[in-house]
Formats: C-alpha cells, structure tokens, sequence
C-alpha cells in the first residue's frame, strides 16, 4: 500500500508570546501544497524484526527509529497488534526547510496503517496520536487549510481556497536551526489576527502578513532575503519565508517560465495551488 505525505507552507508566522515551559505560542496559517514524498508499506515476512524502513530520493541523517515513520508504527503498536512491515519511503520534499516533510511521513504513516490493517481509528483518533510525535503532525491527518495557535499544535478550521494561483517555493542550500531562528525574536501579539488577514484580497497580504522569522533570519542569512525580493522581482503578488526557513515561496497569478534557470543550484518547483 502507498501513500503520498505532501508539503504545507505558513502563510503568516506571529510569534506571540513566550511560555512557561520556555516554548512559544504561535499564531500561524498552515496550507497544504502538492509536493510531496512516497510512502510504501507492505507486511515483512522475514520474521526475525518486526520493521524495516529504507530511504531514498533526498538522504536523511541519523537513526532510522528516530524516523516519524518508525514512530508512527511502534506508537500504534502499543495499542494495536500490528504485523511487521517493510517500509519504503522516498523523500522528495527538502528537510529542515520549513515545510513539515517529517511530520506528513508520520502523520501520513499513521493513515496508511489506519487503512491497511483495519485499525478503524476515528479522525479525532488518529489526530491524537498524530499529535504525540510533534506539534505540527496532527494538521496533515484532515489536511485542510488552519489556523495554528499553541506551539502550531492546537487548529481551527479556516475557510480559504488559493486554487488557481501558482507558487514557486526554493530552498537554497542553507540549513537554519530552530534555536538560531529564535535568537533574536521578541514576542509580541499582531495588532491584525491573521484570521482577518487572510479573507482579504492575496494583492493585500504583502502589506499586511509577516513572517516573524525573517526578522531573525534575514541578517544572518541573506542569501534568503534575495530569494523572497527576487520572487517580488518576478512578479510574486506575496512571497515569504515558511517557518523558520529556509524556503520561501512566492505566489503569482500566473506560471513563470524557465523558473529552474532563474534560481539555478538551489531546490525549486513551481506548482499549481489547490
């Protein structure tokens, strides 16, 4: 059995406050996009383990059973008399870049072993558990547009379709840490909810819709700074970070042609928005 986890970027980022337990609250806009990893699973016959994952396309450092995928699987294990599997999964969507990759392939993995063995596990149940291996995780079980607040783990359902704009998203060869992207931060509350933003007209957001991050990040790292001005260049009627970066995307009303030359060396696709 395969699946497809995709993408989402954040259309707006406002770091609003600082917790307690030394985390931040977030308000943010989380929207899916179609580029996407592949998940495979099958059983494993081979009876000596009871999981083996392999990894292709993009190449992933570190333990496989730090994985979200390997997680999802003993997770549900606890509960549930899972058999062993085989899982293939190939990643295509650029790690540490802002755009919830592992958290799809968990939560993705989550549906895929729902389905393939029967669990029939509700949605409120499968975000539950989605929601135990990270924050963000939970959105990509329904995998509608958000409105994220918390730590970007607690969701409101938004009424907001982009369908028929484009977006070009690049991500450059520079990696940002989560530590070095809070570093020069100060909480404070949006005079707008981005609640309101976004039932505007997109012509409107550029003016109006910010990613705190880029405070942060932009003057260590301006090579992403000329990303997001040259997607304005081009004609992006709004372009910005996601998450804490590194990749930034633009949104055109239009295809841009001979894109890949534009931004040549670094990861970029130009998709249809949905």
């Amino acid at each position: 059995m395969i699946t497809f986890p995709h993408a989402k970027i954040n259309l707006g980022l406002n770091v609003v406050e600082k917790r307690p337990d030394g985390y931040h609250n977030l308000e943010t806009i989380f929207y899916p996009i179609h580029l996407q990893d592949a998940l495979e699973v099958n059983r494993l016959t081979d009876g000596r383990q009871d999981i083996v994952l392999r990894v292709s396309g993009t190449n992933i450092e570190g333990d496989s059973e730090d994985n979200l995928v390997v997680k999802a699987y003993r997770m549900l294990k606890q509960d549930f008399p899972l058999e062993p599997v085989n899982i293939h999964l190939f990643k295509h969507i650029p790690t540490g870049a802002g755009l919830g990759g592992g958290s799809a392939d968990g939560a993705f993995m989550i549906r895929l072993l729902n389905e393939k063995f029967s669990l029939n596990l509700s949605t409120e149940q499968m975000e539950a558990y989605a929601a135990r291996l990270g924050a963000d995780c939970a959105f990509f079980i329904q995998d509608k547009p958000v409105f994220a607040t918390g730590i970007g783990n607690e969701f409101e359902p938004i009424d907001l379709t982009l369908k028929g704009y484009h977006i070009i998203l690049v991500k450059p060869d520079t990696s940002v840490s989560t530590k070095e992207a809070y570093a020069h931060i100060i909480p404070r509350r949006p005079a707008v909810s981005l609640k309101d933003i976004i039932r505007q007209p997109v012509e409107t957001w550029k003016e109006n819709m910010k990613n705190d991050f880029e405070e942060s990040v932009f003057p260590m790292h301006p090579e992403i700074a000329a990303i997001k001005d040259k997607l304005y260049d081009l004609g992006a009627i709004y372009a910005s970070m996601t998450g804490s970066g590194s990749s930034v995307f633009g949104i055109f009303k239009t295809p841009i042609e001979d894109i890949d030359e534009k931004f040549g060396g670094y990861f970029c696709r130009q998709r249809e928005l949905e």
